[in-house]
């Protein structure tokens, strides 16, 4: 849970990277997209490692997922 925690610490580090370095026009530094990718993968391998421990529910999180993304459509313009 600790190298979870601080991984999701790192990809929180790398999305303010990218939100601070991207042009006027929305274009992301090619090192910052590359730094996003790894600390997103290592998230990714955390969140796996927590199903293959039975930490999480993958019915649980599909169910979660779909809440969110039902919020979003309200709240946000990032869903159709």
């Amino acid at each position: 849970m600790v190298i979870t925690m601080e991984e999701c610490g790192e990809l929180i580090q790398a999305c303010s990277k990218v939100l601070r370095s991207r042009s006027r026009l929305g274009h992301i530094p090619e090192d910052k997209r590359i730094e996003l990718q790894k600390e997103m993968a290592d998230v990714r391998c955390m969140m796996d490692l927590m199903y293959k421990f039975e930490l999480l529910d993958h019915d649980e999180t599909n169910k979660g997922i779909l809440a969110k993304r039902e919020k979003l459509k309200t709240w946000s313009t990032l869903i159709d």
